[in-house]
């Protein structure tokens, strides 16, 4: 089994908190994972209906059962039972009684806040990290291989072909998920609205231009993208309101969780067909964006990642705002030093008055510039504890 980082923190936190809810899309690895690090708790499944209908019908009964502890995966589709285990968890100050994992964040994060807040921990897990496929590789793994196969468990524990693989999972999610938030009629046009979302992967997020190339209206479109975002399948990167003076763009950037969805989403499945899109620079962003994310949900963190850009197209990918510091980043998926990747920290150093920044790119020369700017291979940025 892959070892991975989020492990420490949710046994810390199961040792301070009465519960502790794991969340992630399907398939990131959740219930391997608790059913590892807590052994003697009894495993139940509520996607099971004869479980999930005893712990509607009779809630008190099916805690009662398990008044021990237990694990209960996929959660949210009980929602009956959280008001039942509110009143269990306060009869008792046992840490770490019961634990929690779910799919759909915007359904278990609404029980959590009605019913259990205060008494659970909650942390994301999302697919590997690449630090958690190669823990001890001092070479750069292969990104263009990494961007077509993705990081999801399943690809590299069972070696199902990414063209294989997603296509099905696509499919499971769309029948699963997407009905239990909302009873979407008409699956082919939602389908249709994934795949042109893909096309826009790093790009700002317009919801009228997909509402006309959808042919659905606006407000379907912002339900849409609640539902992806909620169940793990996109992230949206907010722009950074600190604005030096400047009128700055307030619409977030879409990124995928996992750039083999993407790829599976357009039609890529080879590295040549990758080597030649026009959507690889932002596919590598994307991979960069999930790496920076992931670090900070297996650590248990909040989300601290941001993008500037000014009305005049001035940019910055990716600022890290650590409270008291702002770190920019620019990711290039190129391997050749060039002298444009330095123009837009260039311009923000002199409009912040800071002298600090990396480049972040594909090749191995690492570099220390006087103006305060650093290169720096994407592998290595991952490994280091100040980003």
């Amino acid at each position: 089994m892959i070892e991975r980082i989020a492990a420490k923190k949710i046994l810390q936190l199961a040792s301070v908190f009465k519960s502790v809810a794991v969340t992630g899309p399907r398939q990131s690895g959740k219930t391997t994972l608790v059913k590892t690090l807590f052994p003697d708790k009894t495993y139940l499944s509520l996607e099971n209906p004869d479980t999930r209908r005893f712990a509607i019908e009779d809630p008190r009964g099916f805690l009662k059962r398990y008044e021990n502890g237990a694990i209960f995966d996929e959660v949210q589709r009980t929602p009956e039972l959280f008001s039942y285990l509110q009143e269990v968890l306060d009869q008792s100050s046992v840490p770490g009684r019961f634990i929690l994992t779910g799919s759909n964040n915007f359904l278990l994060q609404q029980n959590i806040s009605q019913s259990l807040a205060g008494r659970i921990a909650i942390l994301n897990l999302l697919p590997f990290s690449t630090v958690e496929l190669f823990p001890d590789q001092q070479t750069t793994p292969d990104e263009n291989e990494l961007i077509l196969k993705g990081l999801y468990p399943p690809i590299y524990d069972l070696n199902i072909p990414p063209e294989d693989w997603f296509p099905n999972y696509l499919r499971t999610y769309i029948d699963r998920d997407v009905r239990q938030i909302k009873n979407i009629t008409d699956l082919i046009v939602f389908e249709r609205f994934i795949r042109l979302l893909a096309g826009r992967t790093g790009q700002e997020l317009n919801f009228t231009s997909l509402a006309v190339e959808t042919g659905v209206d606006t407000k379907t479109i912002q339900s849409w993208i609640g539902i992806l975002e909620s169940s793990f399948i996109i992230y949206l990167l907010r722009p950074h309101y600190k604005n030096f003076n400047k009128t700055l763009v307030k619409r977030p950037k879409v990124y995928f969780y996992d750039t083999g969805l993407v790829c599976s989403l357009l039609g890529i499945i080879t590295t040549n067909q990758l080597l030649q899109h026009p959507l690889r620079g932002s596919l590598f962003e994307c991979l960069v964006i999930t790496e920076l994310l992931k670090k900070r949900t297996n650590a248990g963190k909040q989300i601290n990642l941001y993008y500037w850009r000014d009305k005049t197209g001035h940019e910055v990918d990716v600022i890290i705002d650590n409270g008291t510091s702002l770190l920019p980043l620019e990711i290039k998926a190129g391997r050749t030093i060039n002298s444009e990747f330095f123009k837009s920290l260039t311009y923000w150093n002199k409009l912040s008055e800071e002298q600090s920044g990396f480049i972040v790119y594909a090749g191995n020369q690492e570099e220390d510039r006087s103006n305060g700017i650093s290169v720096i291979n994407w592998f290595t940025m991952v490994k280091r504890a100040e980003i």
